[in-house]
């Protein structure tokens, strides 16, 4: 993982089956557009995180397409359906290749 790359996620320990949930993430990332120097008038190179999922149990729940304009450490909130327990899997993919990974469990209530 790229250096002061982090993500967070916050998910609910329990749920109702069938119950929707709103999920919440943010991750810590500068989102450099190839476009700035650094002190020594070299570009920094290009990273921006270019796509974001999140899947449960394997079936997907959201995937975003973010374009070069988005912020700084993207922040995303949705909601999804818990027809079962079961493990969140949050992706985020970084244009260099990187990609930074998440997951949380979920027991029903």
């Amino acid at each position: 993982m790229a250096s002061g790359v982090k993500p967070r996620v916050k998910v609910p320990k329990s749920a109702s089956a069938g119950e929707v949930i709103t999920l919440k993430t943010l991750i810590s990332h500068p989102m450099e557009s190839g476009q700035r120097k650094d002190k020594e008038g070299n570009l920094i190179p290009r990273s921006i995180i270019n796509r974001f999922t999140c899947d449960f149990n394997g079936q997907n729940v959201i995937d975003v397409k973010m374009e070069p304009a988005i912020s700084t450490n993207p922040y995303f909130e949705f909601e999804a359906l818990v027809p079962e327990a079961g493990e969140f899997t949050f992706t985020w993919h970084d244009d260099d290749g990187s990609t930074y990974t998440d997951t949380k469990p979920i027991e029903i209530a």
